[in-house]
């Protein structure tokens, strides 16, 4: 039996895998039986797999039905680092039946890879149908299917990959993959969404799927998140080639999503007036070199990461900061048990929306050989859980979900969605899309799931002393990728929705499989910023307001993207910034790579909001969800001035106390905590929440 899967597309989020049927007969199992023939993908070491077909729940060597793979292998023998020769060959795929079993029934295929780093992938079956496909990293694994045919028509709902962390007027991509786990070929499908009960978005997908193969969908249009809380996403499948599917227990997925308040964009205030400078964290909070820093998108937790170069000899690591610049803050130094590897003198750390982070190594290949071999170096995917990041046991490659190895000498890292992030590559000078899609799990090593485009029409030249570095950043608002070219002395910016997929292979790799390696022509993209550089180095987008440091002249550079990049203003924050980032408040935040701190930019002490004084006026109901009214004295004039402003200081709206006689709307406004003032009566705050 043929098959045109291979193991890249059987992992946890592929794309397609198409099984080519063989002409079988079904006559050979007794009544009450049906054939069953499973397939077995190995992986680059066909030698390490050991496998079982065992009845549900006897466990490995529970009376197996059969035993493949390596005689000398048993269930002993998972994650013992061994690799003895024998058993399936390498990348290969193997027919193993058919067996008759009970209809109706549960079986297990349990699967022992003595090395500890990755699984064989496995195909049941049934009568010739696609019955059901696993696969996944790790020493032993036990997989259950019941034996039966499947329907005509069974489309799936394998996975949401919609981000669970966004801001409120941040458009969402809402995402996912499904798989037709039917009898019959696809040729269409729907899917609808809703949120918190809402009225149902529906988009239609005409794409050719035959039993077996799996499809990445995205919603042509973002959902757009209007108030910050915590909703949720109800996403099914509605119809199969214009018909009911024939099995809807597996057509829904219900996703949890945390919307946190917009980010406030003050850069205006910030260009103003001076702003005031306080370090939060140096040496004694563990910095060594940090190059990078970013907030984890989970604002209630209120961390922020700081990534250091340190050395070569160990690799770097981070400090995660807890409530930063606060009296209750505390911080925690981690370094990866692989650290020498993954996270190679890096250079930037982005954090997904999906508590996944990635991080980019910065040399040229991370197993020390500096330009002479082949190249084994890319951006690295970890996890944000601090059960899982830097802890042992997980395998032998430290806690690490995935890697890619084709840009060496990374010079930072952007997240656009889910596990897709964009990387500067230093060596061949241009930037690649890496999308590692479903990770392998922690500490494995099977890489060959990701799709991966290269834009060489963009070129960048990185410091030749491989030290500052040339970030980027993606504005999830309008999906423009901006980029730092440091040689350059400018700043790029890419249509990362823009591109056609070129003929051909890339020059440059691959030197491992992947699902899809290809370049991108064609794409939209420019200069924006080609004045008033020297050491062109981190970069942020708020609002409508783009941040770039520069690491010679030791300043955060303040740009209005409406007014044609102008330049608005510049603050000076030290010789040797380099990453910057604008936190939930509002507040600038940047690390320096020669003094080893981390500094916080507030604006000046009169931005913002006053302390309240004493008022002689109430405000109700507080909490407020769309109108506010105000309890005066007999006292106050009907002409006394009103204002509501925000967190900021912001006027959001200004009346009369006789204008608001009938409430002020204010539904208008975001969630949030704004202070409203009476002219001569005083302020009150009043949190709007809905």
């Amino acid at each position: 039996m043929k098959t045109r899967c291979t193991r890249a597309v059987l992992a946890l989020f592929p794309i397609t895998c198409a099984l080519v049927m063989p002409t079988v007969s079904f006559g050979q199992c007794e009544a009450g039986e049906l054939e069953v023939t499973i397939q077995v993908l190995t992986d680059d070491y066909g030698n390490e797999t050991m496998w079982q077909l065992v009845e549900s729940g006897a466990g490995c060597d529970g009376a197996p039905l059969f035993t493949g793979g390596n005689p000398a292998l048993g269930c002993e023998d998972a994650g013992t680092f061994e690799s003895p020769a024998g058993g399936y060959g390498d990348n290969a795929t193997i027919d193993e039946g058919p067996f008759c079993l009970t209809e109706g029934a549960s079986y297990d295929i349990i699967c022992v890879d003595s090395y500890g780093d990755g699984q064989a992938s496995f195909v049941v079956l049934v009568n010739g149908g696609f019955a059901n496909g696993f696969g996944a990293g790790g020493a032993l694994n036990t997989w259950t299917f019941v034996v039966q045919e499947p329907v005509a028509r069974d489309m799936a709902l394998v996975a949401s990959t919609t981000g669970f962390y966004c801001e409120a007027g941040v458009p969402v991509p809402v995402t996912g993959t499904v798989k037709n786990q039917g009898g019959l070929d696809v040729s269409a499908f729907t899917v609808a969404y809703s949120v918190d009960g809402g009225a149902e978005e529906t988009a239609s997908f005409t794409v050719a799927l035959e039993p077996g193969e799996e499809y990445d969908f995205m919603f042509a249009t973002d959902w757009l998140p209007a108030a910050a809380g915590e909703q949720q996403m109800n996403i099914r499948i509605t119809s199969v080639d214009g018909q009911e599917d024939l099995n809807t227990s597996n057509d829904a997925a219900t996703v949890a999503l945390k919307v946190n308040p917009e980010i406030p964009d003050l850069i205006a205030d910030f260009a103003a007036m001076t702003p005031t400078l306080t370090v939060v964290a140096d040496e004694d909070e563990d910095l060594l070199v940090p190059r990078d820093l970013d907030f984890h998108p989970d604002a209630e937790r209120n961390e922020l990461w700081v990534i250091n170069k340190d050395v070569f000899s160990t690799g770097g690591s981070t400090v995660r900061l807890f409530d930063p610049g606060t009296p209750e803050q505390d911080y925690q130094w981690q370094r990866d048990p692989a650290s020498r590897h993954f996270l190679s003198l890096p250079t930037g750390i982005a954090m997904g929306d999906n508590n996944n982070f990635a991080t980019s190594p910065g040399v040229y290949d991370a197993n020390g050989n500096q330009g002479t071999t082949t190249p084994f170096t890319g951006p690295t995917l970890w996890s944000a859980n601090p059960d899982i990041y830097a802890g042992t046991g997980f395998g032998p490659l430290g806690s690490h979900l995935d890697m890619l190895h084709v840009t060496p000498r990374s010079q930072g890292i952007a997240h656009e969605r889910w596990n897709r992030y964009w990387v500067v590559d230093g060596t061949n000078r241009d930037v690649v899309m890496h999308d590692f899609r479903g990770d392998h799990g922690p500490g494995q090593d099977y890489h060959g799931n990701a799709i991966i485009h290269r834009f060489t029409q963009i070129q960048i030249t990185r410091d030749p002393s491989d030290h500052v570095v040339s970030h980027c950043v993606v504005d999830k608002r309008t999906k423009w990728l901006y980029i730092v070219d440091f040689g350059g002395q400018r700043v790029l910016r890419l249509d990362t929705r823009s591109g056609n997929i070129a003929g051909g292979n890339p020059t440059f790799g691959p030197f491992e499989q992947y699902v899809e390696y290809r370049n991108k022509t064609g794409a939209t993209w420019e200069v924006v910023i080609d004045q008033g550089l020297q050491q062109p180095a981190g970069i942020d987008v708020v609002g409508t307001h783009l941040l770039v440091t520069d690491h010679a002249t030791g300043e955060i550079i303040l740009y209005d993207m409406e007014a044609d990049f102008a330049e608005i203003g510049r603050i000076p924050v030290g010789v040797g910034v380099m990453g910057v980032k604008v936190g939930p408040d509002g507040h600038i935040w940047c690390v320096n790579a020669t003094t080893s701190e981390l500094v916080r930019v507030d604006p000046s002490e009169e931005v913002g909001i006053a302390e309240p004084v004493t008022a002689t006026f109430n405000t109700y109901p507080n909490p407020a969800r769309d109108v506010i009214y105000l309890r005066l004295g007999n006292n106050t004039p009907a002409n006394a001035v009103l204002e509501v402003r925000d967190a900021a200081g912001r006027l959001c709206k200004q009346t009369t106390v006789g204008n608001s006689a009938k409430g002020i709307d204010v539904a208008a406004l975001s969630e949030g905590v704004y202070t409203v003032t009476v002219n001569g009566a005083g302020t009150q705050r009043v949190v709007i929440a809905r």
